[in-house]
């Protein structure tokens, strides 16, 4: 018999989900509305063995209980903040991630939102659709990064492949992490604090979690200070929306380019309605060929458990 599992949310690769659907019997959540799920879930629960979510959605520890039988959770993604470990651990629930598939299509959103901020692409955009350029209205020039200092706090895979691309613009590189990078040329700085001071973008690549809540708070954000821009790749819960806002509105902060937000998919009004801000729905990853291969490893580490070999992408 097919291996039974709990699907909460799509994988955006059709080849994939016939992968899944042909690997396994798959019961799919996420068909259902929010007030439906839990009663669909009692329902199959008791065979269901493995699980495939996302980063942002993660496993709560009340539907790890719901699921007696669970095995293994999969994420589709690279944030696990949101699985609930200390109930998973408890019943040495495996859990995978998918880190490296799609560090380079992360990376170059990440350069792609700095540049289109520092050249403000979304402004001059509107200003040639709504006419402004044919009625010569005057316009701001914009900035050069050449030179500038690029601050990137987390610096894993993705903090240093974005490293690798600012380079060639020219920029002056530093980090900050609370552990050091073994044989890395970039230069550490003391603190968080520190590298905003430093910085004139201050790129978030850090993972979510209980320890990097609001870390990007107002403090951070007056050292980065009025010419600074705040560039988020990472997770919402980093920054403090309150303390940007306010930053954004009253100059201490210059400007910021998001693709994550504190409640997805809400994004505060008062921040929409910002022209020194870039905004994009959470999708740094989302390509045809990245979201196909997280998704393919996604099946291959369930493969790989059902079939008691070891696991590809395991979290430890």
């Amino acid at each position: 018999m097919k291996p039974e599992i709990l699907v909460f949310a799509p994988i955006a690769s059709q080849p994939v989900m016939n992968q899944l659907e042909q690997h396994f019997h798959c019961h799919h959540a996420w068909r259902l509305t929010a007030a439906e799920q839990d009663a669909f879930i009692h329902s199959v629960g008791l065979a269901v063995r493995g699980v495939v979510t996302t980063g942002s959605m993660g496993i709560t520890a009340a539907r790890v209980a719901m699921l007696p039988a669970l095995e293994i959770v999969a994420v589709n993604g690279i944030g696990i903040d949101a699985v609930a470990f200390d109930a998973t651990r408890g019943r040495a629930i495996r859990v995978t991630n998918t880190p490296g598939v799609l560090t380079d299509d992360v990376a170059d959103l990440a350069v792609t939102l700095l540049l289109a901020s520092a050249r403000r692409l979304p402004a001059l955009d509107q200003y040639v659709r709504n006419g402004d350029w044919e009625k010569c209205v005057p316009l701001a020039p914009a900035f050069s990064v050449r030179g500038k200092v690029a601050g990137i706090f987390g610096f894993g895979r993705i903090g240093q492949a974005i490293a690798h691309r600012l380079a060639a613009f020219g920029m002056q590189l530093c980090y900050y992490q609370p552990s050091v990078v073994a044989a890395c040329s970039v230069m550490r700085s003391a603190s968080l604090l520190a590298l905003a001071a430093a910085s004139d973008y201050l790129l978030v690549c850090a993972p979510g979690g209980a320890a990097t809540r609001h870390v990007i708070d107002a403090e951070v954000l007056a050292a980065l200070g009025p010419q600074g821009t705040l560039v988020n790749i990472a997770r919402g819960s980093l920054v403090d929306e309150a303390a940007l806002l306010a930053a954004l509105s009253n100059g201490t902060l210059g400007a910021a380019a998001l693709d994550v937000f504190a409640t997805e998919p809400n994004v505060p009004h008062p921040l929409r309605a910002m022209k020194n801000v870039v905004l994009t729905p959470h999708v740094a990853s989302l390509t045809v060929e990245t979201r196909h291969a997280m998704g393919q490893l996604v099946v291959d580490n369930l493969l790989a458990h059902f079939a008691g070999n070891p696991l590809l992408t395991p979290v430890a």
